[in-house]
């Protein structure tokens, strides 16, 4: 009895096959039907490739909602090179709760010399064409996102040589932890004494022709500092051509959460503006001589997830491209063969020349042909 099962069994499962099956003496084969059959082997192999490299690639998806989290802070990370002496200037921040910020929390001024070395002056100007091309190219931006973590260049090198000049200019580096509300980072001549009213400058003891707010800013970020990310700011130069030059950067910032592959983490993307002017009071350029960087937080915070594609979607994508290649492939050829076979049948060419029947076999075909297309058009 259980024999008998099984052979029902497998005789419904035989009657089920939907595959077609051809005996071999029924199979015609040519050169031309060969060279298709490799054509289309060929293109499958190429674009099964192509498929598998764009399914191991990944690409970043960008999510917009409303930033919620306004308690917490925020933090800023300097590294500014001024060419004056550190007892000249003063760093702080103001912000519009009328919160102050001293350099004394967080930041160090270390005297260095202001002129890089040749190795330090490599690593700038790899930096300053890696920022005009993400200027003009945005997409670059998520393969910094993709390589977070994966190296540390955007870092100032150490000097290699020993200065043989004494240091007269300082460098200004660490960080400090501010309000989520828009505020004035600046660096200005003398040291930031809290007032009532906000917050002054000791500068009457410097003498206005020392003054040079010459500086190079190495690196300035806001949030949690990532290797590999560049900033829009890292790398910048600026020369000072008289005393009392001011400089303003006007600071857009987009709260971040990076969720990669390699990194899960919280930054802080942003944009500026700048704006440079000589201070001359007497052609009614007012204003106070430094470096002024004014920070506005955008209430949108960004999600930037990188995404890969799914297996089943690769699988499907792959057998619609075997079926479609061996489908198209055979409804061309049979298309092709049979208009050559029109064709030669009309002008007796090849087979049709020598062999008069097949030639009057083909006639019958292509009257049988145009009398069907004649009946169809007048129906």
């Amino acid at each position: 009895m259980r024999r008998l099962s099984r052979r029902k069994t497998l005789s419904l499962v035989k009657e089920l096959d939907a595959f077609p099956k051809v005996p071999d003496s029924y199979v015609e084969t040519s050169a031309s039907r060969g060279t298709v059959s490799l054509l289309a082997f060929s293109i499958m192999a190429i674009l099964t490739i192509l498929e598998f490299l764009v399914y191991r690639d990944t690409w970043m998806r960008y999510d917009y909602e409303v930033d919620r989290d306004f308690t917490s802070k925020l933090r800023l990370n300097i590294d500014i090179t001024v060419a004056m002496r550190c007892q000249y200037v003063g760093a702080d921040v103001l912000d519009l709760a009328e919160t102050m910020v001293t350099s004394a929390e967080g930041l160090v001024y270390e005297p260095v010399t202001f002129d890089l070395s040749p190795q330090q002056r490599q690593w700038q100007r790899m930096l300053q064409q890696i920022q005009s091309r993400l200027q003009e190219e945005a997409s670059l931006q998520d393969l910094l996102f993709k390589s977070a973590m994966r190296s540390s260049f955007t870092a100032l090198p150490p000097r290699e040589d020993s200065p043989t000049e004494p240091p007269s200019a300082c460098r200004i580096h660490g960080h400090l932890d501010i309000n989520k509300v828009a505020g004035n980072f600046h660096i200005t001549v003398g040291k930031a004494i809290p007032h009532p009213r906000g917050h002054a400058h000791l500068a009457a003891l410097v003498s206005h022709d020392s003054y040079n707010f010459s500086h190079r800013i190495d690196h300035l970020s806001f949030g949690e500092v990532l290797p590999g990310i560049i900033n829009p700011l890292d790398g910048m130069e600026k020369i000072a051509q008289e005393s009392n030059q001011m400089y303003q950067y006007f600071i857009t910032i987009v709260p971040t959460k990076l969720n990669t592959h390699k990194v899960y983490g919280d930054t802080h993307q942003f944009s500026v503006t700048e704006r440079e002017r000589v201070i001359n009071h007497a052609t009614g350029s007012h204003g106070v001589s430094g470096i002024f960087m004014k920070y506005d937080i955008s209430s949108l915070m960004v999600t930037v997830t990188e995404d890969h594609m799914p297996l089943w979607k690769f699988l499907v994508r792959l057998c619609g491209i075997i079926g479609g290649i061996f489908t198209t492939t055979g409804m061309i050829h049979g298309l092709a063969e049979f208009f050559v076979d029109i064709v030669c049948c009309r002008f007796k060419l090849g087979v049709y020349r020598r062999n008069e029947h097949a030639w009057r076999d083909c006639k019958m075909i292509l009257y049988l042909s145009w009398y069907t297309q004649v009946i169809r058009t007048v129906r």
